[in-house]
């Protein structure tokens, strides 16, 4: 007699096209990666073996720091002022706009926040370094100013971070309304009858129901800052000097323009092992949260 099939035993099939796409898009370049970051090699002919010679160059290199600190300026623009603002944002749109005006407005709304995400990085790139210019640019036009905005190094740095809560803001406001269609619309009603303000209401309902979406938003927006490319490459290709340079940035500068792919094999695996410890602080700090 057959013994019947069991259910669900081939799944794994169904995982080897994902399994083969994450070793040949992810596992394999790292690894490569990882290999190159001992050498010395200028990305043609054989490379030189120097072993952990880049990381001791690496821990001396005070534009390698710098960059870092850089880096900590963006994730508060990325990570920590969008999530606050988005909060406020989502929670007004959902409470307030949605009730007085209907969830088509606020959907509306909504996607007009979430409009940066899907325009191409160096579309609103270009936009920005236009709006920005010094001579001609709108936002000293509007404001009747004569600043440097990009080419200071005093600001540019400053004025990247507001261009980067631009950017972001969207990404949290969907994530946070999707939350707050899930929320108890009945500890709102209670609180409301007896007598509670909106913002007592968002501070000690809101908020604590919606706290995995927060942790979510915070991890991966502190990813994106941490490996932000794009934007800095557009606006400011580092400059004015080193004043927005980013590890990122540092490391493509070092393997096609520096010719020095070994060190900037280095500095890529010590950003990818960075990212990987604070994605794993993170979701420590969740569990122990939950």
């Amino acid at each position: 007699m057959a013994r019947p099939a069991r259910r669900g035993g081939g799944y794994w099939v169904y995982l080897i096209p994902s399994l083969v796409l994450f070793l040949v898009v992810i596992v394999v370049p790292f690894a490569m990666n990882v290999t190159t970051s001992f050498t010395r090699w200028s990305g043609v002919g054989t490379p030189t073996w120097v072993g952990l010679g880049n990381y001791a160059k690496l821990l001396r290199d005070e534009r390698f720091w710098a960059s870092f600190q850089h880096n900590v300026g963006l994730i508060v623009a990325m990570a920590v002022v969008p999530t606050i603002i988005g909060l406020v944002l989502a929670a007004a749109l959902f409470d307030y706009i949605g009730r007085r005006f209907g969830t088509r407005t606020a959907s509306a709304l909504r996607a007009a926040y979430y409009l940066p995400q899907v325009l191409p990085v160096a579309v609103a790139g270009v936009v920005w370094g236009w709006m920005l210019h010094p001579s001609y640019g709108a936002v000293n036009q509007i404001f009747g100013l004569k600043v440097n905005w990009l080419g200071d190094s005093d600001i540019a740095l400053a004025t990247v971070m507001a261009v980067m809560v631009w950017f972001q803001l969207g990404y949290p406001v969907v994530i946070f309304m999707a939350g707050l269609q899930r929320a108890d619309p009945a500890l709102h009603e209670a609180a409301e009858i007896d007598g509670a303000s909106w913002w007592r209401r968002f501070w000690h309902i809101t908020i604590p129901q919606i706290r995995p979406e927060i942790f979510v938003v915070l991890l991966t927006c502190t990813i994106a800052a941490l490996k932000v490319f794009g934007p800095i490459f557009v606006l400011t290709r580092g400059g004015p000097g080193s004043a927005t340079m980013v590890p990122s940035y540092f490391s493509y500068l070092n393997f096609f323009q520096k010719a020095d792919v070994g060190y900037g094999s280095a500095i890529a695996t010590v950003l990818a092992l960075i990212i990987v410890v604070v994605t794993f602080l993170f979701l420590r700090l969740q569990e122990r949260d939950s």
